[in-house]
């Protein structure tokens, strides 16, 4: 298999990750979105990747469009897909502290990552819920909108987080695009 020449959709077995699809595409390394472990980023000579290539399927069957579809779906459905948004620099190795104003009571430390994470595991869980309301065949495009408000809100609410993204463009964003610095 010529690795180099992969791209994004493109299936694969792995022999300890197992089944899995290519999400992201970086110089030396494919970013792997496994059915069983989530996203790992894998070297693109890793000798353990075999291509799945789907019988009877041409490109005159299957367009771009439809396998970005089929991806998109596959990987709402396996849950376990999030895009990698990198901790602002300054968070590195940092540590947040919950200390009760009752001192005689212990604090609590959180590793800075593991909390971002976290927030970073709602804003997706947050997104798919988004989706499937918009697709939800019961709901009245008034209850949709009803819906697409309180989660907006729940957005809004989340803006303080912000200054832990590295990047601008994860930032979460509420009602009339207003974020916190």
């Amino acid at each position: 298999m010529d690795q180099l020449n992969l791209g994004i959709g493109t299936r694969l077995q792995h022999r300890h990750h197992g089944p899995g699809v290519i999400v992201g595409i970086r110089y030396a390394t494919y970013l792997i979105s496994f059915i069983n472990h989530g996203i790992k980023e894998i070297d693109k000579n890793d000798s353990h990747l075999e291509e799945i290539i789907p019988e009877n399927v041409s490109e005159e069957i299957e367009t771009h469009s439809d396998v970005e579809k089929s991806l998109l779906k596959i990987m709402r459905l396996w849950g376990g897909f999030s895009e990698v948004v990198p901790l602002g620099d300054r968070w590195q190795g940092g540590i947040m502290i919950l200390q009760p104003a009752d001192k005689s009571q212990k604090g609590k430390e959180v590793p800075i990552d593991v909390f971002f994470h976290k927030i970073v595991m709602l804003r997706d869980r947050l997104r798919v819920l988004e989706q499937q309301i918009n697709a939800h065949k019961q709901l009245s495009d008034e209850e949709k909108v009803n819906l697409q408000q309180y989660i907006t809100r729940i957005y809004g609410s989340l803006t303080t987080f912000n200054v832990l993204f590295r990047n601008k463009e994860h930032w979460f964003v509420g009602e009339k695009g207003a974020t916190a610095d």
